[in-house]
């Protein structure tokens, strides 16, 4: 096996477990690897040190998979690490409320590069690592054995494939191409989604928590769900007896199919007004126009995609929430959220205060947000901890 050679005083991260190793830390390689391969990383003194992907095309060089030595990294440890995900989330499926989740989680599940989610009987796959790729004939595979889906399809993410020097194409791996409307269940509640023109992999299985939490306060409430998607927290709220729900997103295509998931459950059609408008200026429309909430939503998609963007995702996130809090009646809730692994939360907190500062309110903090436990996060890979939200007492 070819062998990369870590540099003198770089141990430290690997040592720890930490899965990645950037072309920085790297002193040479003896041999010539392809992209995708298992190589042999050893410190300084020619020690082992751990087995793992080697990719020259990508900041992050190498992707660590195992740290024992005598353990052969063959197809068979894939088949193990994909079995080992997949029954950890069987807790979550098994009463029938909800069959959809995340089943494996890259990093997070000992596998880097490699997401698979669950709706119903098919599977959306994301292949994001050069040594995933190669492996995808027994994944799949393994995948097939265990849950024999209708149908396995590739929605990966084309920037993130771009960053391993790999090309993008949304294909069926196994089985037929995905129906355009899929029916799944989560928190007993009904949604048809579309995976192969959804965004991300056709669903935010994420929030499921999340959303059944917020909903416990909703009963008789006046909801603003921003940036609502298909209808997570629409849903959610109309099912736990909200008074009325506005739901507002950019895509014509989710709010059309979250009105197909309004009348899938038989809720009352006159309880939502959805809106396919930009949020921000939705927000400040509603401003103008002096109309307030009982409860605000605002879930965005990434605003700070790296650390370097996260000053000027700062300044979007505390407009954002700014307006959100203006919009509340007195004491009323808001629920925001972060999806941006670079935001913590205790920076996201100081955000939320300025925005607070800026809207001339006080702000109690009341519930932590975060991810559910099909999107576990290892404790060697804190980077793997990317949603986070405050449930907020607006004064």
């Amino acid at each position: 096996m070819i062998e990369v050679v870590l540099k003198k005083g770089k141990e430290k991260a690997v040592l720890h477990r930490h899965p990645w190793v950037f072309s920085g830390a790297i002193e040479k390689v003896k041999g010539q690897p392809a992209n995708g391969d298992v190589v042999k990383l050893v410190d300084a003194k020619g020690a082992f040190m751990a087995y793992g992907f080697y990719n020259d095309q990508s900041r992050v060089a190498l992707r660590l998979l195992e740290w024992d030595e005598s353990i052969e990294v063959n197809e068979q440890w894939f088949r193990d690490k994909v079995a080992v995900a997949v029954k950890s989330r069987y807790s979550i499926l098994i009463n029938g409320v909800t069959n959809t989740c995340r089943l494996i989680f890259s990093e997070s599940d000992y596998l880097p590069g490699l997401i698979v989610d669950k709706y119903a009987n098919h599977l959306a796959v994301q292949v994001l690592t050069s040594g995933i790729e190669k492996m995808m004939p027994c994944i799949i595979d393994e995948l097939q054995r265990l849950l024999k889906p209708e149908s396995i399809f590739d929605k990966s993410d084309a920037s993130s494939r771009g960053h391993e020097g790999l090309q993008t194409q949304n294909i069926v791996l196994a089985g037929n191409h995905p129906p355009e409307r899929v029916e799944v269940v989560e928190n007993g509640i009904k949604y048809n989604i579309n995976i192969a023109e959804g965004q991300k992999s056709g669903f935010y299985c994420d929030q499921r928590d999340n959303r059944r939490i917020l909903a416990e306060h909703a009963r008789g409430k006046k909801v603003l769900d921003c940036f609502c998607y298909t209808g997570g927290f629409t849903l959610n709220c109309l099912k736990s007896a909200a008074a009325s729900v506005t739901a507002v997103d950019s895509s014509v295509l989710a709010i059309d199919t979250l009105k197909e998931n309004v009348m899938l459950n038989g809720f009352d059609t006159g309880s939502v007004t959805a809106i396919p408008s930009d949020v921000n200026k939705q927000l400040r429309k509603f401003k103008d126009e002096g109309e307030t909430f009982d409860i605000v939503v605002l879930d965005p998609p990434k605003y700070a995609p790296s650390r370097s963007a996260l000053d000027k995702a700062s300044r979007a996130y505390k407009d954002l929430n700014r307006l959100g809090m203006l919009l509340l009646n007195k004491g009323g809730l808001l629920a925001t959220f972060s999806c941006s692994g670079a935001m913590d939360m205790e920076t996201f907190k100081q955000v939320l205060a300025w925005a607070a500062l800026d809207a001339g309110k006080q702000v109690q903090f009341i519930y932590q947000f975060c991810q559910p436990e099909d999107h576990p996060l290892r404790s060697s890979f804190p980077e793997g901890e990317y949603l986070k939200g405050l449930l907020c007492r607006v004064i």
